[in-house]
């Protein structure tokens, strides 16, 4: 099969007519006409990645996160962006992304994260043109209310988080919880009318956490942790069209963020 193949059954899954207007979805180097060999499924494209790939052969890498986000006027080995795109053609290796399509698609990014946290009665936190099935973000419901401060904790395991920054519970017990993976500071409003106990989500400044006036828990769980499950969608679509041994999600953590 052809690397397009590949690309058209993530295409269908998120189409990128709804990426965001400043995002770079899509092919973002490579032949899509050449025949697939594997292929390699990453949140981030490092030199690290393109170097996993060359070693074990694959010939197709899609990631979260486009490569390329502003145009380049010149490939030159004087950045690691440059230098991706160097070593990739080298190899006749093609890169894809699916980014903000892949967030604004209800069983997309979000969705992995209410499918991790068990929430049920979902719906759209921030939907596009009042779609039930393309948004921003979800709000959804726990089987059973839960203390704030254990179900923060069992957050942290799920989401293997080093750290949590949060606001004061407003309340003890919750049940209704709102999330948006990446940064999704600019929903909180959304997150409030929706009557949400705890919105997570990630890339909060300081004073983002004042807006919750004592009417919902902030929840920053940092954005890598909170779109690496990303991959694991990525790896359920192919697998229904490509054998398993021929999809491959990284081993290399690329999150560029250490704590003490």
């Amino acid at each position: 099969m052809q690397i397009q193949e590949a690309i058209t059954a993530i295409e269908e899954y998120a189409p990128l007519k709804l990426q965001a207007d400043y995002d770079n979805s899509g092919l973002i180097c490579g032949d899509p006409t050449q025949e697939l060999t594997s292929v390699l499924l990453c949140l981030d494209i490092t030199e690290t990645i393109i170097e996993e790939a060359i070693s074990q052969g694959h010939n197709l890498i899609i990631s979260h996160h486009p490569l390329i986000f502003k145009g380049l006027k010149h490939i030159t080995p004087t950045s690691q962006v440059e230098r991706c795109v160097i070593r990739a053609l080298q190899h006749h290796i093609t890169i894809y992304a699916a980014h903000t399509n892949m967030d604004s698609v209800i069983n997309g990014v979000n969705g992995r994260i209410a499918d991790k946290l068990n929430l049920t009665q979902r719906k759209i936190l921030n939907p596009i043109e009042n779609s039930i099935v393309y948004g921003y973000g979800i709000v959804g419901t726990l089987p059973t209310p839960e203390n704030c401060m254990d179900f923060l904790h069992k957050v942290k395991d799920i989401f293997h988080c080093q750290t949590i920054r949060h606001t004061n519970p407003h309340q003890k017990q919750i049940q209704r919880i709102a999330v948006c993976g990446g940064s999704g500071a600019e929903f909180i409003q959304q997150a409030i009318a929706e009557h949400a106990d705890l919105y997570i989500s990630s890339d909060f400044k300081y004073h983002d956490f004042f807006t919750a006036e004592n009417r919902i828990t902030i929840a920053d769980i940092g954005h890598y942790e909170s779109e690496q499950f990303t991959k694991e969608i990525f790896h359920e679509i192919l697998t229904k069209k490509i054998p398993k041994f021929a999809v491959q999600i990284s081993s290399i953590n690329t999150n560029p963020i250490k704590y003490l």
